[in-house]
């Protein structure tokens, strides 16, 4: 397994709730195909340097896993069909940067 670290940015337009509902919808999502959680950082609604898709800010979530390439790659198709989802992207990271 390989270390993993995925950053979500929700439509400003969802309530604060409903992006942790989703959050929690995406780690269950990479724990039940067996990959390990490790931080889930809620870093709050943000302004974006520019627009995007007519918006101006959005809600970021940083996810930290150790997973297998193939799960990753099924979570970023998935939260690349998502439409509450303005950007996403899924980096591997350094052993020394997880944080379990």
């Amino acid at each position: 397994m390989r270390p993993y670290e995925l950053m979500v940015i929700f439509d400003q337009d969802q309530d604060e709730n409903d992006v942790k509902s989703s959050t929690k919808t995406y780690c269950d999502q990479i724990s039940k195909a067996g990959a390990t959680l490790g931080d889930v950082d809620h870093w709050g609604k943000r302004k974006f340097a520019y627009p995007i898709n007519k918006k101006n800010e959005g809600y970021y979530v940083v996810i930290q896993a150790k997973a297998e390439p193939d799960v990753m790659t099924e979570v970023s198709r998935q939260l690349g069909l998502d439409t509450d989802v303005v950007r996403h992207m899924v980096l591997r990271i350094p052993e020394s940067q997880y944080k379990a």
